[in-house]
C-alpha cells in the first residue's frame, strides 16, 4: 500500500514527522516496499541494507519520542556505492574488490547518520566511476526511470534513478565530470556540485586506496534531492572540512544568497559552446529558464566579454581531468599512450588530441595548465562582480540509449542526428568543475520525446547559497520535479 508520500520532499517528511503524522518506521517500510516492487526494472539499489535501516528508523522514532530533533531525523536516504559504509561492500564496480568491506563509514555517511537519516542502502555506479552511464559487471545496469532503454547517467546514476523512482527522499553523490549534475539532468531531479573543498570527501575512495584525508584536484561530494530546498537542507549537513585535518570544533558559515527575489538577480544565459553543438531539446530547456527569469523581472544577458574563453576552458578541463585519470596506470600502458601521443599532428587541436596528450603530461606540463586554470578563476571572479549566476546546459542532449562499447574512445554521442566523440559532451560540466565553482542542476521540463531536461546554475566560489536560492525561485515558476509515469 503506497501513499502520496512516495515522492514527498525531505522537508515535507520532516514536517510530518515533527507533527506526529507518521513515524520513521512507517516511512522506511514504505520506501522498502516501493524498492522491492519497482527496482527490478530500474536496478538503482545495488546494495540494500533494509534490516539495519529498520533498526535505525526505530531508534529515530525513540529519539523523537524523547524530544530530540535533528536535521534529518527519521528521513530515509540512499548513498552512492562509492562511499564507505561500515558493514557494506565498497567495490566501485571493480570485480576484484567484490568482497572489500571498509572498517568505518565515510565522513559524509557519518554526518548523515549523526543528522538522524535512515540509510536504506547503496546505489549503483559505473566501473571506477569513469563513465557517463551507470553499469558494471558486479551490479549490472541502472536504467532511466523515464525510459528503461536509456541511461540514468553517471557516475551518480543509481542515486538519481532512486530519487526519481521514490526510493528515499535524499541521496549523496560525487562529481568530477558532471557525476551529480548529468544524472540529475537525465532523471529530472535536483543536485548541487558544491564549491571545491567545501565538503569533506574522506571515505569516498576506491577500495584499493586508504581512507585518508586528501585535497582533491577537481572532485567534490554533494547532495541530490527532489527539490531545491532539500539540496540546501542536505548541504548544511555535508558542508565542512575534515575533522582529522581541521579539528572537531569547526564551523562553516557560507555567505547568504546574494538576493532573495528573482527580480534582483543578474544572470548570464549561455546555450552555445564552440566545441560541441547544443541539441534542440536542451536548447529549449535553457530558454524555458531564460523566459522564467525574464518573466520574474531578473536582468538576463546572453553575451558578456567577461566570460572566460570557452574553448580554452574546455581544453584545460580535459587536460586536468585526463592527466589525473591516468596517474596510476601501469607503466606499459603509459608507454603505449606516449607512442600514440607522439604520432599526433602538431596541427591537431581537437579535444581527443588534448585528452591523449594530457595522459602523458610531465609535472611541468601540468603546472603550465594549472596556471591557465588560475587565470580562468580570476576571470570568473571578475564575471561574478557583474553577474550573480550563469545558466547553461549540463550536457548537449537528454538521456541517451545505453551504450556499453568497452572502448570508450569509439563511442559517439548523437546530437540531433550528428555524431561527436563521447567525452566531448563533458565540456559543459567542466565549465564549473575546472575552476571549482558551485553549480546547481535543476529540471526545466521535458523533451518532445518525454525525457527530462535540466540545466545548471553556476555561482561564485563559496557562494553556494546563491545558485541554490535561484534554483528555489525557478522551481516555483517551472514546477520542479515530476514523477515518471
Amino acid at each position: 500500500m503506497f501513499t502520496e508520500r512516495e515522492f514527498s520532499t525531505a522537508e515535507e517528511l520532516l514536517v510530518a514527522l515533527r507533527a506526529g503524522e507518521v513515524t520513521s518506521a512507517e516511512l522506511t517500510d514504505e520506501a522498502i516496499a516501493r524498492i522491492e516492487r519497482d527496482d527490478q526494472g530500474i536496478n538503482a539499489m545495488c546494495v540494500p541494507d533494509f534490516e539495519r535501516a529498520r533498526g535505525a528508523a526505530e531508534r529515530a522514532d525513540q529519539a523523537r519520542a524523547r524530544g530530540e530533533d535533528r536535521p534529518l531525523l527519521g528521513v530515509p536516504v540512499t548513498v552512492k556505492e562509492s562511499y564507505n559504509v561500515s558493514g557494506l561492500p565498497t567495490t566501485w564496480g571493480m570485480p576484484q574488490h567484490r568482497d572489500f568491506m571498509p572498517a568505518e563509514d565515510a565522513v559524509q555517511v557519518s554526518r548523515l547518520k549523526a543528522a538522524g537519516a535512515v540509510v536504506l542502502g547503496k546505489t549503483n555506479i559505473p566501473l571506477g566511476l569513469q563513465d557517463i552511464q551507470s553499469f558494471n559487471d558486479i551490479y549490472g545496469t541502472t536504467n532511466n526511470p523515464w525510459d528503461h532503454a536509456r541511461t540514468s547517467g553517471g557516475s551518480s546514476g543509481g542515486s538519481a534513478a532512486a530519487l526519481a523512482s521514490g526510493f528515499g527522499a535524499l541521496s549523496i553523490g560525487s562529481d568530477l565530470a558532471g557525476s551529480l549534475r548529468t544524472p540529475a539532468h537525465f532523471c529530472g531531479i535536483y543536485s548541487h556540485k558544491p564549491t571545491l573543498g567545501l565538503a569533506a570527501t574522506r571515505g569516498m575512495v576506491a577500495p584499493s586506496e586508504p581512507a585518508w584525508p586528501v585535497e582533491l584536484d577537481l572532485a567534490v561530494v554533494g547532495p541530490m534531492a527532489r527539490s531545491a530546498r532539500d539540496l540546501t537542507l542536505l548541504l548544511d549537513v555535508m558542508a565542512g572540512p575534515d575533522p582529522l585535518t581541521h579539528g572537531i570544533a569547526y564551523d562553516v558559515t557560507l555567505p547568504p544568497a546574494r538576493h532573495e527575489q528573482l527580480s534582483d538577480f543578474r544572470v548570464l544565459v549561455l546555450e552555445d559552446h564552440p566545441l560541441i553543438p547544443t541539441g534542440a531539446a536542451v536548447r529549449a530547456g535553457v530558454n524555458r529558464v531564460a523566459d522564467a527569469l525574464v518573466d520574474g523581472g531578473a536582468r538576463v544577458v546572453r553575451h558578456s566579454p567577461l566570460l572566460p574563453d570557452l574553448t580554452e576552458a574546455g581544453t584545460v578541463y580535459m587536460q586536468l581531468l585526463f592527466s589525473g585519470s591516468v596517474a596510476r596506470f601501469p607503466v606499459e600502458a603509459l608507454g603505449q599512450l606516449r607512442i600514440r601521443a607522439a604520432g599526433l599532428s602538431a596541427d591537431d587541436q581537437s579535444l581527443d588530441a588534448a585528452r591523449l596528450r594530457a595522459m602523458v603530461f610531465s609535472h611541468g606540463d601540468w603546472m603550465m595548465v594549472n596556471n591557465r586554470r588560475e587565470l580562468h578563476r580570476h576571470g570568473w571572479r571578475q564575471l561574478f562582480a557583474e553577474f550573480d549566476a550563469v545558466v547553461c546546459p549540463i550536457t548537449p542532449t537528454p538521456a541517451f540509449p545505453h551504450d556499453h562499447n568497452p572502448d570508450l574512445l569509439e563511442r559517439r554521442i548523437d546530437v540531433d542526428g550528428a555524431g561527436y566523440p563521447y567525452f566531448d559532451q563533458l565540456v559543459w560540466a567542466g565549465l564549473a568543475t575546472m575552476p571549482g565553482l558551485p553549480a546547481t542542476a535543476v529540471p526545466t521540463g521535458r523533451s518532445p520525446e518525454g525525457l527530462p531536461v535540466g540545466v545548471q546554475l553556476i555561482g561564485p566560489m563559496f557562494e553556494d547559497r546563491t545558485p541554490l536560492r535561484l534554483a528555489e525561485l525557478l522551481e516555483e515558476r517551472l514546477g520542479g520535479f515530476q514523477a515518471p509515469k
